[in-house]
């Protein structure tokens, strides 16, 4: 009997899954990897870097074709950021959350919004954020307080949203807003312009890592919004950023895993050149088994997040609940493959020019945003309880 296996590999990209991995891999380390320490330390935000990657396609990944984006599938996705975040991590990932954002109105858009919008998102003329967290809204995101007043045929946004990155460079903000009572059904989506009158905000904030991306406070003082401008139906916005975040997932995981492969690869390097006690680092039996720990982790984790990518393609009914075990896996697993590398360096995986604290400051932050993985925890645990 024939094995019905046999005819479509499920553990391996096929050729031009490889050449888009490939191509993306060789614009990291041509454009972001040679600017990365450079971009951290100076805390600049590379735009006309990042237009030379939506040149490419990389601006809209998974927007349809007839608005400006590249049509791939999710899966083709996280080859994209894996490969973007080996040159830089944290722009990646910027570049992880504005493909996000576009999906959302591509997604649930009217024809007039995706016209109007999506072809400045996909060739990054216009960059892009997504509001939803809160001073007093973080894993609690139903609880958000920015209320959207009806006025007639415009809403009326007030409220502040918090760690928004892009802000303050964005010529587009998703935000989240309540237009009805407590509770998730009484969220609503806007789009809401980069230079809306009353729009204001915070300074960029001092951050432990991702530098290279600004993130700040976004204040509402009142600001209009014509109900044109409303995503989706009122009422549906808190489902529109809840499958967002599916997507919004997989992409920072895959950047996880791109910053834990440069992290693996400048080990390996590393051990081959330094000396210690008359022999070659990675002679060293104990730090072969470090070695091997690092790239079968690593290993796993591309596995799990390909099968997760697979199945939101295929809108799989547990394919939410594997974005979440994908991403706190991915997330937990390339911190400490990247915490490894600079133990590895010892002293020298502490300097900046060395390229490892970097990586390590910049995965840090993933075990904490598009859901905490605590809340990733919760969210698996309740689809295996019927909850």
């Amino acid at each position: 009997m024939p094995d019905p296996c046999a005819a479509a590999p499920q553990f391996s990209l096929d050729e031009e899954q490889v050449a888009l991995a490939e191509a993306t891999r060789a614009f990291a380390d041509d454009i972001f990897a040679p600017n990365a320490l450079a971009w951290d330390e100076a805390k600049h935000f590379p735009i006309v870097e990042m237009r030379k990657a939506a040149e490419l396609g990389m601006g809209g990944i998974y927007v349809a074709e007839n608005v400006g984006g590249s049509g791939l599938s999710r899966l083709a996705a996280t080859l994209i950021f894996e490969a973007l975040a080996t040159g830089c991590p944290a722009v990646a990932a910027y570049m992880s959350i504005h493909n996000m954002v576009a999906w959302m109105i591509d997604a649930y858009g009217s024809d007039e919004q995706r016209q109007r919008w999506l072809p400045h998102l996909c060739d990054m003329e216009f960059c892009a954020s997504y509001c939803l967290t809160e001073p007093s809204a973080g894993s609690d995101a139903a609880a958000l307080k920015t209320r959207a007043r009806r006025d007639g045929d415009h809403y009326v946004l007030s409220g502040q949203k918090l760690f928004i990155s892009g802000a303050g460079v964005s010529g587009l903000y998703v935000v989240m807003a309540r237009t009805g009572g407590e509770g998730a059904n009484g969220i609503s989506a806007f789009i809401v312009p980069g230079d809306a009158p009353g729009l204001a905000f915070g300074v960029n904030e001092r951050k432990m890592g991702w530098n290279a991306q600004p993130t700040r406070a976004v204040n509402f003082e009142d600001v209009r919004v014509p109900e044109t401008d409303r995503l989706g139906s009122e009422g549906a916005g808190f489902k529109i950023a809840m499958s967002a975040l599916d997507g919004g997932r997989l992409n920072i995981a895959a950047c996880s895993l791109g910053g834990a492969q440069a992290a693996l690869e400048k080990s390996l390097r590393y051990v081959k050149e330094r000396r210690a006690f008359g022999k070659r680092l990675d002679e060293f039996q104990a730090l072969q088994f470090r070695l091997a720990d690092m790239a079968t982790e690593l290993e796993a984790s591309r596995t799990l997040l390909r099968r997760a990518a697979a199945a939101l393609d295929r809108q799989e009914a547990n394919a939410t609940a594997l974005c979440a075990m994908a991403k706190r896996f991915v997330t937990d697993s390339c911190f400490e493959i990247a915490n490894q590398a600079l133990q590895l360096h010892g002293g020298y995986g502490y300097l900046s020019e060395f390229g490892i604290e970097k990586i390590v400051r910049d995965l840090r932050v993933h075990q904490i945003l598009e859901g905490t993985n605590e809340i990733m925890r919760l969210i698996v645990a309740r689809s295996l309880l019927g909850r």
